[in-house]
């Protein structure tokens, strides 16, 4: 299995999952990058950190080289890569990070499970939508956000999760999350209001635009 070191953090990833494109993105250290970045400027040792997207665990095993694996908590979704993920956390010295299979959903969401298309390309992956349906498409549990917020009591969140974060942002965010930093899927989003109903809710929540730390289509926000 190939091996590859991005930032200091070690990475392996599944024979079935490593693209060419992937290849090259781990291979010139390009593979989330941006996330990375925001990471080494915002994350500061003793704060809580959640991660929504676990991906193949490279922003969990950075962000607990930080504040100490104890203190991240990390959910994938895609069934495929859960082992993957706990492989790299053990390869970092981080397998503590507390590491749950799961979609994240809006508080309001009816039901125990929901059903995921998992990619080929194990970044694309996401809640199956109507042209979804055969090979790849499997039940996952879900994780409701607001629980999960007063659970684990983040101080960052970092998430990545194919369009699904246009769902998490029907209320209020605790007073304890201090940074939140999103990548944007605007191609998932039915309208062009989504992402100023994203942005509108921080504001609300006490969180405001964070220039520095954003990039592109990572939208990062911090408590001001």
């Amino acid at each position: 299995m190939e091996r590859f070191e991005l930032n200091g953090v070690a990475l392996v990833c599944p024979e079935g999952q490593l693209t060419d494109k992937i290849r090259g993105k781990l291979a010139s250290g390009e593979y989330e990058g941006s996330e990375a970045r925001a990471v080494m400027m915002r994350v500061k040792p003793g704060q809580r950190v959640l991660e929504l997207g676990a991906g193949l665990g490279y922003i969990g095993a950075m962000a607990a080289r930080i504040v100490g694996a104890m203190n991240v908590t990390s959910v994938e979704a895609n069934p495929y890569m859960i082992v993957a993920i706990r492989a790299n956390y053990a390869l970092n010295g981080v397998a503590e990070i507390d590491l749950r299979h799961g979609a994240v959903v809006g508080q309001d969401y009816e039901g125990d499970s929901l059903a995921f298309a998992c990619a080929k390309q194990f970044w694309a992956s996401r809640i199956a939508g109507v042209g979804d349906a055969g090979v790849g498409v499997v039940d996952v549990p879900v994780l409701r956000i607001h629980a999960l917020l007063d659970e684990v009591k983040p101080n960052f969140v970092i998430m990545d999760i194919e369009g699904a974060e246009q769902y998490l942002f029907d209320a209020k965010w605790p007073r304890s999350v201090k940074h939140v930093v999103i990548e944007l899927h605007p191609k998932q989003y039915e309208s062009g209001k989504v992402i100023k109903h994203i942005v509108d809710m921080l504001s609300r929540s006490g969180l405001t635009y964070d220039p520095v730390a954003s990039r592109g289509t990572l939208l990062a926000l911090r408590r001001v």
